[in-house]
């Protein structure tokens, strides 16, 4: 079954162009990573470096193992140095109800 994964990150007001054109090079490749069905990105209007993912995996399994490809290539180090805070990621499947 597939979830959603919702991570939300804060970025530091001096990193925010950078983490900008960061993503633009990376969200290609995860995209077309294994399991990746969709991935949004969306900016907060109050608070530009308030950053929201949503993305639709084939499963949890999926999403972790790209996670784990992007920590052996170093991205999620750089991408963690320009946080104000620690990332939050969430886990959720479609209820039947």
């Amino acid at each position: 079954m597939s979830c959603i994964v919702l991570l939300e990150i804060q970025v530091t007001p001096e990193s925010v162009s950078e983490m900008k054109e960061l993503l633009k090079r990376m969200l290609p490749d995860t995209r077309s990573f294994a399991g990746c069905i969709t991935l949004d990105l969306y900016g907060n209007l109050e608070d530009s470096g308030n950053l929201v993912f949503h993305g639709r995996w084939d499963s949890r399994a999926h999403y972790e193992r790209y996670l784990a490809w992007r920590g052996q290539t170093g991205d999620a180090t750089q991408l963690e140095s320009m946080l104000a805070a620690p990332a939050k990621l969430r886990f959720f499947e479609q209820l039947d109800i």
